[in-house]
């Protein structure tokens, strides 16, 4: 596309707070049709971008969202990819890090950007977020460098003034504007009177390699939170879960478990088994370091991998999506889980 072409974004709007209205005879808010939004899209200058919208029918609370939903989304995403040069999804708060984690595995080799957001009030509530959210998501998804190469190709979430890498966000208030946070990764650009970009934080993929679209996805994987006083009989309860291929063990400080015999014996039997265990820290900054600890040896050689500084929602969709599709080759999930796929952890070389 020529620099002085006028951007195309896709507006895919999927439910949650921002796609609610106030009815005005009841006060209940109540989810808007595609026609009101485009009220509200009043402000999006043509001269600027091109718009359009698609919603999911019904709009969908993101409580309710899950894999095959993060599909349909993926394969809508896939479909239009040639005809637009950006999207924005508009999505429920409450698990859009899954989502956007998800997706930015699910599309592989991404090169357009994809800009999930939403709102903590929605539309026609007076103080809402919803409209400054949205219209800085499509200023984003629509810009582009001098050379007319899209300045941030691929999966954010923008939320109050920050865009952040989508799979390395995590959800911090039900009450706030500034809902979301990543904290082991800087924002990819800040939004004030300018918005101000830092593409040396980008992840770029190989603009000569074409999109590919990864559905596959398995949710035989469970969260495993470890804690002081955790029991014997609950973390083999957990572990003995039939068809049970993943688990994200959530352990203390920079990936520390308790020393008792029976969870190595635990953790042990289940990785002779090929459930793959990988350690990711409770604290919400900060990495991995197995074997910086005696406590975390025991984890090293009960077959348990590193999780480094991945988050608790990048690293449950990243093993749904790998086990989905290396459903025969434990080692090979095994080996991806320890690289970096699009930017979702940091690994010193």
């Amino acid at each position: 596309m020529e620099p002085n072409t006028i951007p195309s974004v896709l507006l895919v709007v999927t439910g949650g707070t921002i796609s609610m209205v106030r009815d005005s005879r009841t006060g209940a808010l109540m989810p808007a049709d595609v026609e009101t939004f485009k009220t509200f899209l009043s402000d999006v200058n043509s001269a600027e971008v091109t718009l359009s919208v698609q919603a999911f029918e019904p709009l969908v609370d993101s409580s309710d969202v899950n894999p095959p939903m993060w599909s349909k989304l993926a394969q809508i995403l896939y479909d239009e990819y040639d005809h637009y040069d950006g999207f924005v999804v508009l999505h429920g708060t409450d698990t859009m890090a899954y989502t956007a984690s998800a997706l930015s595995f699910m599309l592989e080799n991404l090169n357009k950007p994809v800009v999930f957001t939403g709102s903590q009030l929605p539309f026609g509530v007076l103080r809402s977020d919803a409209k400054e959210n949205m219209l800085t998501a499509i200023e984003i998804a629509a810009a582009k460098d001098d050379d007319g190469n899209a300045i941030v190709p691929e999966v954010t979430v923008f939320f109050e003034d920050r865009l952040f890498r989508g799979n390395r966000t995590t959800k911090i208030s039900a009450e706030h504007f500034a809902a979301f946070k990543s904290f082991n990764y800087d924002p990819l650009a800040i939004a004030g009177v300018h918005i101000r970009y830092f593409p040396h934080l980008v992840h770029y993929s190989d603009s000569r390699l074409p999109l590919k679209l990864r559905t596959h996805i398995c949710n035989d994987v469970v969260v495993l939170h470890l804690f002081p006083g955790i029991s014997e009989t609950t973390v083999r309860a957990i572990l003995s879960i039939p068809g049970l291929k993943g688990v994200v063990l959530e352990t203390f400080g920079s990936g520390n478990a308790p020393s008792d015999k029976w969870l190595f014996d635990a953790l042990s039997e289940a990785t002779a088994n090929g459930v793959i265990i990988v350690n990711k820290t409770q604290c919400t900054r900060g990495s991995v370091e197995m074997g910086l600890y005696a406590t975390s040896l025991n984890l090293l050689s009960a077959g348990v991998i590193s999780g480094y500084d991945i988050t608790t929602e990048a690293l449950l969709t990243k093993m749904m999506y790998l086990l989905g599709e290396n459903e025969n080759d434990t080692d090979e999930v095994r080996r991806l889980l320890e690289r970096s796929l699009c930017g979702e952890m940091t690994i010193d070389d």
